[in-house]
Order: C-alpha cells, then structure tokens, then sequence
C-alpha cells in the first residue's frame, strides 16, 4: 500500500477545495476522480493541475472497472468520497440522477474498496480508511427551539436528495458492520466559500448583486441555516482521517447560524462597503422574495461538539469573516464565475425561478 489518497468527486465546491488544501498541507499523492458533471469543473483545480503529487482522472463512481483499476494500481491509503449529486431545488425536479449517482455509485464504491482492502496486508488494513462525506440534512428539519443535530439524531431525510444521502450513510455504515470495512462518516452543515457554483445561495447572490439582478429569497427569508466556511470543513476532513476511530460518525458545524435573510442582507453590506461606486447601491434593495421550494425544512443547526472533545478540531473561521472572504474571491474571479455560468447555468436558473414570482 502507498500513502496515496484517492479522491472522488474532486472538481466539486467542496472536492476542489479539498484537493487544493491537501496538496498544500500534505505530503502523500492525491488522484482525483471526477466524471465532471454541470458541478465539476477543472478550471477550479488550474493552479495544480501540473502539481507533482496530483493526478486527474476522468470518470465515473458507478464505473466499477475503472474504480477497481485505480485502486489496483495506486494501492491508496484512504478513499475521500465527496463525489455526489448535492443541490436539493435539483433533486426536487429531477431525482433519478441523486439515486444513480449518491446510492448506486456509493454502493458501487463501497464493493470495490471492500474488494481492495481485503486484498490488503494485515499490517495495511490497520492504517486504511473510507471516508463519506454527508451532509446534516439526513436529519431532516429543526424547529426554532429545538436543540441542534448531534450524532445520535434520528434520520429524518425530507427531500430527494437528503433521502439519498442518507441511503448512503447507511450503507457506509453496513459495509463496516458487516464486511469490517473501516470506514469514517462526516456529516456537515452549509458550506460557502470559494469555487462554489453560483446556484447555491451565497454565490448566487453575489453574482446576481453585482449585476443589478434581482435577489431571489425563498418564502419570508426566515428559513435558518448552520454556515460553515469551507476551508474550516477541509480541515476537519483532514483531522478525522487522521485520527477518527473507524465505524464512527462525526458531524461538522460552523457555529454560525443564521436566517437566510440576514445572510443575504449581510452579503448587500459587504458589496455596497466593497463596491462603493456601483449603481445598484444600496443592493439590499434587490431582493425579492419568490415562492418557497417544496418541503423546505425550516432550520438546521450541527452539534460539533464530539469532533473537538474527541479529535480537537473547532472552527476557525466567524461568518463575518468568511463571507467578506467570500464576497472578496468571487470580485476577483469573475473569470472563473463565467466559465462556470454559460448557457446550461442560464437555462437552470430561468426554470428555476420564472415562475415563482417575486415581491419587495
């Protein structure tokens, strides 16, 4: 075995993310596996694209040839499983793709790294490890009362896609109850930061704010989520791969919730302190409120508390600082924002919100 790590899902927000911060903190190998979707994009992964210790390959998770000729070959120390359909208005219109690619390819992941690490040395099985990067809404919806998710909170998943990300939390856990495989499950709350596709909401009101667009806000805004700054997540990625015991799940929070409302209202502040010139100023005065998605769930809020008792890993980063970050990167990358916001973006965020309506 080699200290290689494979990472699948590697040209996503959170993948590309990660990759970037391995390679800079790390010394092992990394190989990326993406089949570069509408979510991936290598332009995210440019600036190593020629590094010496990454790898690009093309291809998909639910390719069990491929997955078992990459693992074959780069004998790797750990599988990082972000690749994954994630955007929930998406699964709500069409969610075969959620089924396909977050159950079927997890299973299909999962077989072939049983198949891999039993083939392993004893000394080896001991140091690998399958990790599964999740999300807290397989918990389903908090009131606001209600005390945040821990580990222990039952799943209550209530759209299509927290659905099939719970499906895949249980197989990961069955493959290690069952087959031994020692695998690691992180569920996270709401990530922003860099390299995120604007048809989450924080890029997606940056971009639409600094082209005098309108703003649009589900329901009344009050809908409360638990952010977390993405490079924070990669660190606590990091951390639990190297010292979370197998067959355990650890969740992943940023300390900083907030309404949704307010998030986008704070993200009008920075543009109008960080473009004072601009025409759309005052650019709170671009929202509109549309009507609601389907099953909204109307809080989530993570109980991180296991991960820094038991790993001593906390987040570092206040959202006040990481959406001036934010809002700072995306002003200095329009390029990137454009490549990634051709045609097909277009057509997605005009379905999407034609016929919802808006109101000041």
């Amino acid at each position: 075995m080699t200290n290689t790590i494979v990472v699948t899902g590697g040209a996503g927000f959170i993948g590309s993310n990660f990759v970037l911060h391995w390679l800079a903190r790390e010394s092992a190998p990394l190989l990326n596996l993406d089949c570069l979707t509408y979510a991936g994009h290598l332009a995210s992964l440019a600036s190593v694209a020629d590094h010496p210790r990454y790898q690009f390959v093309r291809g998909d998770i639910n390719d069990r040839e491929l997955v078992r000729r990459i693992l074959q070959e780069h004998r790797p120390a750990a599988i990082v499983h972000f690749a994954a359909e994630s955007h929930v208005d998406r699964s709500i219109t069409g969610p075969e793709e959620f089924i396909r690619t977050n159950i079927h390819g997890t299973f299909t992941l999962l077989g072939e790294a049983k198949a891999y690490y039993d083939s392993l040395a004893a000394e080896d099985q001991k140091s690998f490890r399958f990790l599964h990067v999740s999300t807290d809404e397989v918990y389903g919806s908090l009131g606001p009362d209600d005390p945040p998710f821990n580990e222990n909170t039952p799943y209550a998943p209530n759209s299509p896609y927290s659905a099939s990300k719970a499906a895949s939390d249980h197989l990961v856990r069955a493959w290690f109850h069952t087959y031994k495989l020692p695998t690691l499950t992180t569920n996270c709350s709401n990530n922003y930061g860099p390299f995120q596709l604007p048809e989450k909401l924080i890029p997606l009101m940056v971009r639409n704010a600094l082209r005098g667009e309108a703003l649009p806000v589900y329901g009344d805004g009050q809908n409360v989520r638990d952010w977390l700054y993405v490079e924070d997540h990669c660190d606590a990625i990091r951390c639990v791969l190297r010292n979370g015991v197998p067959g355990e799940t650890y969740n992943i929070g940023g300390r900083s919730e907030r309404r949704n409302l307010d998030v986008v209202k704070t993200i009008c502040g920075v543009i109008d302190e960080l473009c004072p010139e601009s025409q759309y100023k005052p650019h709170a005065g671009l929202i509109r409120f549309v009507t609601d998605r389907p099953g909204h769930d109307w809080r989530y809020a993570i109980d991180c508390s296991r991960i820094g008792r038991e790993l001593g890993w906390t987040p570092q980063v206040s959202f006040e600082v990481g959406i001036r970050k934010t809002v700072e990167w995306y002003l200095q990358r329009q390029d990137w924002v454009a490549s990634v916001t051709g045609s097909s973006y277009r057509s997605w965020i005009e379905t999407q919100y034609a016929n919802r309506g808006g109101s000041d």
